[in-house]
């Protein structure tokens, strides 16, 4: 600091001497050592203060409270600029890994949705912010079974897109097994309890549809429950299904469920960013889902999950507070 404070009192008294041009361009130059060695903008003032000091001593009686002033005037304002920096920071980092993040969900993660002749199939899956934390994967063989994934994991960032690649190929490589939704989960469980950390949580709606016997089995791991939809009776049957959150005990067993499909019958798989109505607690949104669906049930079922999600988006002012996703299967006729 004393050597600092030497150089900046020649180039102050050259200054004051000379006053040219040149005299502030050495100046301008001699910052660049103070930013350098982080010298902060109060210990600047003060270096400018003992420098006048020592060229004009007797002129300082009355500027000295002055310079008193700015220095505490100065010290308030380095702390709120090196705060206002390391937000910037840490900002700038964050933007950068919710730019990898996004670009692994986009090269690595797109849901691909099969067409098939007796089952119609409709997804629509929009985030709130640049990278989706739901994510959907199809299983699609021959026309005699068809499986589905809803996944939403509970993260941010690199990591959470990470765990979803995990979640993706990891389904990939069930392709042998897809048909037992209980072994399916146990097996993505295991792969994420081994892969993730702590902090992150992964839920899971798993089906399976035997298109030629019209039976869809299914189990959950921690997931909002899906609908069925009976086209005979007019009536929603919830389709719960008991299960831990995925990654959270590697040994964790579930149970799957088998219903029966008819003709128009509807399967409405869904993640809690379509069901929370967050400030809204006197409304049901599982009544308006349900409403909703059977008002407009001769739609197809793309055109439902486009229905649903701006209907709900409606009521939440346009404002929805989480990802939301849905898939619904429709069965066009039976066997």
């Amino acid at each position: 600091m004393k050597q600092l404070e030497a150089q900046y009192k020649k180039i102050l008294s050259d200054y004051m001497l000379n006053q040219t041009e040149k005299n502030l361009y050495i100046a301008q130059n001699f910052t660049r050592q103070l930013i350098q060695k982080s010298i902060a903008p109060e210990d600047v003032v003060s270096i400018h203060k003992n420098a006048v000091e020592a060229i004009f001593p007797n002129r300082m009686g009355e500027s000295q409270p002055a310079y008193d002033f700015l220095i505490e005037v100065m010290v308030h304002y380095g702390m709120a600029h090196r705060e206002h920096q390391s937000l910037l920071q840490k900002q700038a980092e964050y933007e950068l890994e919710m730019k990898i993040a996004t670009n692994i969900q986009k090269t690595l993660l797109k849901s691909y949705v099969p067409e098939l002749q007796s089952i119609d199939i409709g997804m629509v899956s929009f985030p709130i912010r640049k990278m989706n934390g739901d994510y959907v994967h199809f299983f699609h063989d021959g026309e005699e079974y068809l499986s589905v994934a809803v996944t939403d994991v509970v993260g941010k960032g690199v990591p959470a897109a990470l765990c979803m690649s995990m979640v993706k190929y990891g389904l990939e490589t069930l392709s042998y097994a897809y048909k037992d939704p209980s072994y399916v989960l146990e097996v993505i469980n295991r792969v994420i309890e081994k892969g993730v950390d702590d902090s992150m949580f992964v839920s899971m709606f798993y089906g399976c549809l035997d298109i030629r016997q019209n039976i869809f089995s299914y189990a959950s791991a921690g997931h909002e429950p899906a609908l069925h939809y009976r086209a005979k009776q007019d009536e929603f049957i919830p389709l719960e299904a008991k299960g831990l959150l995925l990654g959270v005990l590697s040994e964790t067993k579930y149970t799957f469920h088998e219903i029966v499909l008819e003709e128009d019958d509807l399967i409405i798989m869904m993640t809690d960013g379509v069901t929370e109505f967050r400030g809204q607690d006197d409304l049901n949104s599982r009544e308006i889902i349900s409403a909703l669906i059977k008002e407009n049930k001769y739609l197809s079922a793309q055109q439902l999950c486009l229905l649903l999600y701006r209907e709900i988006e409606k009521i939440q002012d346009f404002k929805l507070t989480d990802d939301f996703t849905v898939v619904i299967l429709k069965n066009r006729f039976t066997f």
